[in-house]
């Protein structure tokens, strides 16, 4: 399942977008290392960074460094871990416990469980509560919810860029 991972940072001409692989990440540490290298390669300011990604149509994953705080990650569906590694990285820990189970007697698995900070970008226009229901809202896809998060924070149009 291919994944689409950006980093967005603020740059004296607003905010600008790098493409950046995850494969060879191999936790959140490595995220936000990432996330600093490449900002630092691109001038950007170091005050708000995000990093997002998407796979396909099942999870997405942000995460934000301000300044040198630690990473703040958010995973739209604990689930996700248990099929594609690279949703581990959306964990502060090794935290593994949510189950491919389905609800008992509906035939149907259970609702997205999101996971982490939820408030990571209330202040780029995207208050946690909204973020918890991009993550629930019927007929919202991993990309929707990003470019709703991006449209918001100011930063679709750099995110349009490198999907294209």
């Amino acid at each position: 399942m291919p994944v689409f991972a950006a980093v967005f940072f603020r740059t004296a001409d607003g905010w600008t977008g790098t493409e950046v692989e995850l494969a060879d990440l191999d936790g959140i540490d490595d995220v936000a290392d990432a996330m600093r290298d490449a900002a630092a390669a691109s001038d950007g300011d170091g005050t708000a960074v995000v990093l997002v990604a998407e796979a396909d149509d099942e999870w997405f994953g942000i995460v934000r460094l301000d300044d040198a705080d630690e990473p703040r990650p958010f995973l739209s569906d604990l689930r996700a871990v248990h099929s594609h590694p690279a949703a581990r990285l959306f964990l502060e820990s090794d935290r593994l416990a949510a189950s491919d189970d389905e609800i008992e007697g509906t035939g149907q698995t259970p609702y997205p469980e999101p996971v982490g900070d939820s408030e990571l970008l209330a202040d780029l226009g995207t208050p946690g509560e909204e973020l918890l229901a991009l993550t629930q809202r019927e007929g919202v896809l991993p990309a929707d919810a990003l470019t709703t998060v991006a449209d918001r924070a100011g930063f679709a149009a750099a995110l349009d860029e490198l999907r294209a």
